[in-house]
């Protein structure tokens, strides 16, 4: 960790702890107070519903945690909401890009490593298209690997042809 990223990292986990936890509690007593307040106060058939601010406080969360879990799992499961949130994160922390592609040259080398094994360990021989092949790989990733830095479009555009094979 460079000394002088401390403070960067302080003003991040300040802008992680107030918008996660401190602004999210106050803004939902802000709706609540103001919801009720503001607009079932004066309207006498909604205070005949909502009797009191309690009745109200409790009514909204009864109903409310469950609609909001129901919403948050559809983020996440039903839509392609949160594909696009992965895919706009991908494609503008080069972090985040560099580890996506690696485990995915990781896994493909380590296939072919297991396959290799297996070979070993049966005793058989590589026959010559197996060789070519894996001797294409090991200078394929070679140069991927020379040529690519987190400036320039390598990682995304490895990711890219990969969606577009499948």
């Amino acid at each position: 960790m460079y000394k002088n990223s401390v403070p960067f990292r302080a003003w991040y986990y300040f802008r992680m702890g107030w918008s996660t936890y401190f602004a999210f509690i106050l803004a939902a007593i802000n709706t609540l107070t103001v919801t009720y307040f503001l607009a079932i106060d004066n309207y006498p058939s909604l205070k005949s519903v909502f009797p009191s601010f309690e009745v109200y406080i409790l009514i909204i969360v009864s109903v409310g945690i469950p609609v909001l879990i129901a919403i948050g799992y559809a983020h996440f499961k039903r839509t392609q909401a949160f594909k696009s949130e992965i895919d706009v994160m991908i494609e503008s922390n080069p972090y985040q890009r560099r580890n996506t592609v690696n485990n995915e040259i990781n896994l493909r080398m380590n296939l072919q490593l297991m396959k290799l094994l297996t070979k070993l360990v049966n005793n058989e021989k590589l026959d010559t298209s197996e060789s070519e092949n894996l001797k294409k790989l090991i200078k394929t990733y070679e140069e991927f690997t020379e040529n690519r830095s987190f400036v320039n479009n390598s990682d995304i555009d490895f990711i890219k042809e990969e969606i577009q094979k499948k």
